[in-house]
């Protein structure tokens, strides 16, 4: 089911492997999401968001590690959290 949709939902199995619909709706949220990677991009140049689309890689995690999280970072995220957790343990020391 899905929060807030009132009614039944149903999972479909590799969705996008046997309907047409849940194909072209993989691909308009992968298209949106590589677009909002992109702008913050802009925004926060030093992450390497254009480059990885919101993927954790090598490159991304240096980053992380380097600066630190951005708004944008998902702070429940486990890296996110590890990182924050070290930064401030150093900022106690």
């Amino acid at each position: 089911s899905v929060d807030g949709l009132g009614v039944p939902g149903l999972a479909v199995w590799k969705g996008d492997q046997v309907s047409a619909s849940i194909a072209a709706a993989s691909v308009v949220a992968k298209v949106t999401r590589d677009r909002i990677m992109e702008r913050l991009h802009d925004g926060y140049p030093q992450y390497d968001f254009a480059v990885h689309k919101g993927y954790s890689t090598l490159r991304h995690e240096e980053a992380l590690r380097a600066h630190g999280p951005c708004p944008e970072h998902r702070m429940t995220y486990a890296n996110v959290r590890a990182v924050l957790t070290a930064r401030e343990e150093e900022s106690t020391s």
